[in-house]
């Protein structure tokens, strides 16, 4: 799984979004904001990595468990999903 091409994370005035570029955006208009959470989520998807590796590395990152995680991913990704950000 990995972001669809024209879909890009900006920081703007200390806040992370998410905005449509080039063909993307004919078909999303706006900007979806970020928590720092979603944040760390957008960039481990732009590396490649799938949910479970989002998952595993999240958790020992911030040194809570995979179980505490998982919610937040699965979350976020399944949102990512419904709107059309991601393809596999």
């Amino acid at each position: 799984m990995k972001i669809k091409k024209g879909f890009v994370l900006r920081d703007v005035a200390g806040r992370s979004v998410v905005v449509a570029t080039g063909a993307a955006a004919k078909n999303f208009r706006g900007m979806i904001m970020l928590n720092d959470t979603g944040k760390e989520i957008w960039i481990r998807l732009q590396k490649g990595m799938d949910q479970e590796e989002i998952i595993r590395s999240m958790a020992e990152d911030y040194e809570v468990s995979e179980e505490k995680v998982t919610a937040d991913v699965q979350s976020l990704i399944g949102q990512m999903q419904e709107n059309g950000f991601l393809e596999e």
